[in-house]
């Protein structure tokens, strides 16, 4: 029976104490409300990513023959065709032939030149010579690369598992590269990985972007900063996230009655990209609406009983403020 009592009054003294507790925190606290404005503006959602600018195609143009360079007709940066002549080659027979026709004079020189022809190295595709490592007069073996070239500049982004449904190929970016942060450019996707890349313990994939005008700036292995365009629209009604309330799937914000006094409305809304939403209706341009905030209104938080004066308190036993 004894037992009982004890366990009745600890219920009780534990439900007093937390309704004084209540009690002294709603009494230590006020709500005010911040004006701010309904505005018409632009709104996009965007994914954002980091890559690489790499060659989609990267080819190392190896000599058919091994022997001695003549004459390098191309330069890094040079924009090449299909077909076109990069480099005239000397076996190392001819080599061995013209340099001894050379040490007899020049009518023999010219007329050994005339009768074993030197060998062109042609450009497998249309792209642009990023890498040259040889010189004329250099020696090399068949196995040498003596030119790179890329067809295009790619940037290839790493985009987390938990967006990638949101990419789409066609669809459009801004590329930004950290060597020129202040140039932006467009750029498309390209491809999409089927196979994951884990990085940092996060499941990614790798999305191709291809700008749509590649800059004479954009260098291979240049760190970029991609943004997907998911959607965007223009000129329409914005309020500040934070002032939207949801309750039961529906939203609403305060405004002022007539009296100047707070009041629920609700509202219908459309995209959002975290900091400000659209209003699809229930709201006017230039309308006021009002943001709710909770202020404690003491300086100290009180940590003792909010059943006596001395909580928090000094020699006096009263609050201090």
């Amino acid at each position: 029976m004894m037992k009982n009592k004890l366990i009745l009054v600890s219920v009780i003294v534990m439900t007093c104490f937390i309704m004084g507790y209540a009690w002294h925190s709603r009494n230590g606290s006020k709500t005010i409300f911040l004006e701010s404005n309904v505005e018409r503006g632009n709104i996009r959602i965007v994914i954002q990513a980091t890559g690489k600018a790499d060659p989609e195609n990267r080819l190392e143009i190896k000599p058919p023959i091994a022997g001695r360079a003549d004459e390098i007709l191309v330069k890094e940066g040079d924009i090449v065709k299909k077909g076109q002549i990069l480099a005239w080659m000397s076996s190392t027979e001819r080599a061995a032939v013209i340099d001894a026709a050379r040490a007899k004079g020049s009518t023999e020189l010219k007329r050994w030149e005339g009768m074993y022809r030197p060998t062109p190295v042609f450009a497998p595709i249309n792209g642009t010579i990023i890498l040259r490592k040889i010189e004329s007069g250099q020696t090399f073996s068949s196995g040498d690369a003596i030119l790179i070239m890329s067809d295009r500049l790619t940037v290839r982004a790493e985009v987390d598992e938990t967006d990638i449904a949101q990419i789409k190929v066609g669809q459009l970016a801004e590329l930004v590269v950290d060597a020129y942060s202040e140039q932006k450019f467009e750029a498309r996707v390209d491809q999409i990985a089927f196979d994951a890349k884990p990085v940092n313990n996060v499941t990614t994939y790798v999305v191709d972007v291809l700008p749509i005008d590649t800059p004479d700036f954009l260098r291979s292995g240049m760190t970029a900063n991609v943004e997907f365009l998911v959607t965007e629209k223009k000129d329409v009604l914005l309020i500040p996230s934070a002032t939207i309330r949801h309750q039961d799937g529906k939203s609403s914000v305060f405004i002022r009655d007539e009296d100047g006094d707070p009041i629920e409305k609700e509202i219908e809304i459309g995209i959002s990209d975290g900091k400000n939403t659209e209003v699809l209706s229930g709201l006017v341009e230039n309308q006021i609406i009002l943001l709710e905030q909770v202020i404690s209104a003491k300086k100290n938080k009180s940590t003792g009983s909010p059943f006596g004066q001395g909580s928090s308190s000094g020699p006096s036993g009263r609050n201090r403020r």
